[in-house]
């Protein structure tokens, strides 16, 4: 007990069905507790094995994200080199869900955390049109990847939603930012709408290049003790015009909602005063949705997923693949080029100036409700294993009707079909580059 720490103290407690009932279906890891050490060092990896070895234990359960799947990696490749017979497990449990492949579709936990933060936007969407004059802005989790701004964007429909990703990938400054975001403003005064909500991931600042430089600078003085105040007087002269742009309150300690809700009150006051805006003065309120839905209880689908995987997880007879180096996972990011993110795309225009706020409610546990999946899983719905199946029965007649014997004509349609099929696949794997707006105004 006692996440990574009790491990490597060998501290244990024996479940039985009388002490897990309080449990079963809960939210929290309150039973065996959490920790955010990382089984990274030597001396961790060695506490973590003699542990194992001595309470002679045949499997190990780890339960995380990408860091505590990297370590179940790490640990099953030492155990086995050194002869220990735990078998180590990796579960994906995220509320992040950036744990996710062609076989993994969602984490367990990402569907509660998306229905409870859902509700708490959908709720500051009805208040923004009950009160008429705010601009909410809410940050949700989502460190390296935007998943959950995505589905929350989807179950409740805010005027905006600003990806990680997507700002990344067209390289957006920050200035340009704040200018797309004034010009969603704009249009919705110029309807007799001076309230919206704004919806964005934890991860977004550092997705903007210059604001990621410049906490690169601030880290790397950090690490090397540079005295707090004399920090700077040491940035590069483009970080230090940067740092100096930036608010005095953003300066100690970045929060991302309010950074974007200053500067857009500034950007509109300029514009006010230039004689480009003519409205009401802009009034913002921010939120941090995180730490809500953590404790939540589960959904139903979370409930059943968790149990599903512990199944298949238990019936597991040998790894699926040999890893070489120091296995890594990485997170996975929204993809741009996805059917969910292009769903968003689509309706993005009326997200911005209808107001069709979307009201999912709380969790229900029973009902025609309770059962409901993520958007985002089900508009993907990719049954991988089922459409590789699929192709290779296609490719199996194919290779028996184009066999040596076959007409001149068979093979030549054969080979022209496969050479197009070759040249479609070739265009579709290249990288796409074009810049994503974060909203359609025309």
């Amino acid at each position: 007990i006692g996440g990574t720490e009790g491990l490597f103290a060998n501290q244990t407690l024996e479940i039985t069905d009388d002490a897990l009932s309080a449990y079963r279906n809960q939210g929290g890891f309150d039973f065996l507790g959490r920790t955010v050490d990382q089984i990274h060092t030597t001396e961790q990896v060695n506490a973590a094995m003699s542990t194992c070895c001595d309470l002679d234990l045949d499997g190990l359960v780890i339960i995380g994200g990408v860091t505590s799947n990297s370590d179940a990696a790490q640990l099953a490749e030492t155990f086995a080199n050194h002869n220990c017979k735990t078998k180590v497990v990796g579960v994906p449990v995220s509320l992040n869900g950036d744990l996710k492949n062609q076989f993994v579709e969602t984490t367990v936990g990402f569907d509660t955390v998306c229905k409870v933060n859902s509700q708490l936007i959908s709720n500051v969407c009805l208040d923004a049109i009950s009160a008429g004059k705010y601009y909410h802005f809410v940050r949700v989790m989502g460190w390296k990847a935007s998943h959950v701004a995505l589905e929350c964007a989807l179950q409740s429909q805010p005027n905006m939603v600003i990806l990680g990703e997507e700002v990344a990938f067209s390289k957006l400054t920050l200035k340009e930012i704040i200018s797309k975001i004034c010009d969603g403003v704009q249009a919705r005064a110029a309807q007799e709408k001076y309230h919206g909500v704004l919806l964005i991931s934890e991860g977004l600042i550092e997705s903007i290049p210059e604001m990621f430089a410049l906490i690169q600078e601030i880290n790397i003085l950090h690490s090397n003790k540079v005295p707090e105040n004399n920090i700077p007087s040491q940035l590069s002269p483009w970080a230090t015009a940067l740092y100096n742009y930036l608010p005095p309150f953003i300066r100690r300690e970045i929060d991302t909602e309010q950074l974007l809700a200053h500067l857009v009150e500034a950007e509109m006051n300029k514009r006010m005063k230039e004689g480009k805006y003519i409205g009401r003065k802009f009034s913002s309120v921010c939120h941090f949705f995180g730490y809500q839905a953590r404790g939540s209880l589960p959904s139903n689908f979370d409930c059943d997923y968790a149990y599903a995987m512990m199944s298949v997880k238990r019936h597991s007879r040998s790894p699926g693949a040999v890893p070489t180096g120091k296995p890594v996972i990485h997170p996975s990011p929204v993809d741009l080029q996805g059917k969910a993110y292009a769903l968003l795309r689509e309706k993005a225009s009326s997200f911005l100036l209808d107001d069709f706020y979307r009201t999912p409610g709380g969790i229900q546990f029973d009902g025609s409700g309770a059962d409901v999946k993520p958007i985002t899983l089900t508009v993907e719905d990719q049954d991988y294993l089922g459409d590789i199946k699929l192709l290779q029965d296609y490719l199996e007649k194919v290779r028996n009707i184009v066999k040596p014997g076959c007409s001149r004509e068979i093979l030549k349609a054969a080979i022209s079909s496969m050479s197009s099929v070759k040249d479609v696949l070739k265009v579709m794997s290249a990288p796409f580059y074009a810049e994503l707006p974060l909203f359609n105004l025309n």
